[in-house]
């Protein structure tokens, strides 16, 4: 007779902030613990996903959104701020409100409930969106020098480049030539990197899939141990960077690898 099993594929979900925690101090060898020791756990916590940011991109917290295009890109547009065919994602609801409040006649947040954007990855121009002729052109993502460099950024036509810079409250997206009549009735198709959402209350779960739970309390073990176990901080960096990699490597999806081989031209 087979074994019983638990139909059930929830842990993760269920893994509440609070036993993660716990978890946590048992491996620096504390056990016990309330009150400043949860919250500076808590801290420790939100710090470390602010850490795994600058680790790459991670797949789960890519998204994409349709920014609808009008002639001259005049709406949805910061004017104020970056100029004609900029886009604007804020960083979260209070800075799109305090945005709004500076600049009432622009319209700060060019899709509705998209905060904590952190990059913008990719931007097609897509026509006839949602038929069987839809058709998506990819726009190139240029650098500032590129874009400075534009003689009129105000002419019009079909859009065929991006520009993205990162600031403290909210990315903004501008795209060049601005649509002409011809192209303000379709669409940009953006593929973007989301942040990892703030831990919040002790009984939330957390925003990230099953397997960064490993690591997750290995980093948050790390962190812990500067504080409360010095003399096993060492060891609980390595345990944290070696799950943390077979993490970074499982995720996403396995594509096709091709090598290139890389050509030298000396004295030319």
């Amino acid at each position: 007779m087979a074994n019983t099993t638990s139909q059930s594929y929830s842990f993760d979900q269920n893994f509440s902030i609070d036993e993660i925690i716990q978890d946590a101090y048992e491996r620096i060898g504390l056990q016990g613990t309330a009150g400043h020791q949860l919250k500076t756990a808590r801290r420790s916590l939100n710090i470390l996903f602010q850490e795994w940011g600058n680790r790459g991109i991670h797949f789960w917290e890519v998204g994409n959104t349709n920014i609808n295009l009008v002639v001259g890109a005049t709406s949805n547009v910061d004017a104020t701020d970056e100029g004609a065919g900029t886009y604007t994602f804020y960083r979260n609801a209070v800075d799109s409100a305090a945005a709004a409040a500076a600049s009432p006649q622009a319209t700060t947040t060019p899709v509705t409930n998209i905060f904590g954007i952190t990059d913008i990855l990719n931007v097609s121009f897509r026509q006839n969106y949602n038929t069987t002729s839809q058709s998506d052109t990819g726009l190139t993502k240029v650098a500032r020098d590129a874009y400075a460099a534009t003689a009129n950024k105000a002419s019009n036509g079909t859009p065929s480049q991006f520009w993205v810079q990162r600031f403290i409250d909210k990315v903004t997206l501008t795209i060049y030539p601005l649509p002409n009549s011809s192209a303000a009735s379709n669409f940009l198709s953006v593929y973007f990197v989301k942040r990892i959402e703030d831990v919040g209350a002790y009984t939330n779960a957390t925003d990230t899939p099953f397997r960064f739970v490993p690591c997750m309390i290995s980093g948050l073990s790390y962190y812990l141990s500067m504080k409360f176990a010095p003399q096993r901080t060492q060891e609980m960096k390595l345990l944290y960077e070696d799950e943390l990699a077979r993490a970074l490597s499982e995720d996403g999806s396995a594509a096709s690898t091709f090598i290139t081989p890389k050509t030298y031209y000396p004295n030319i």
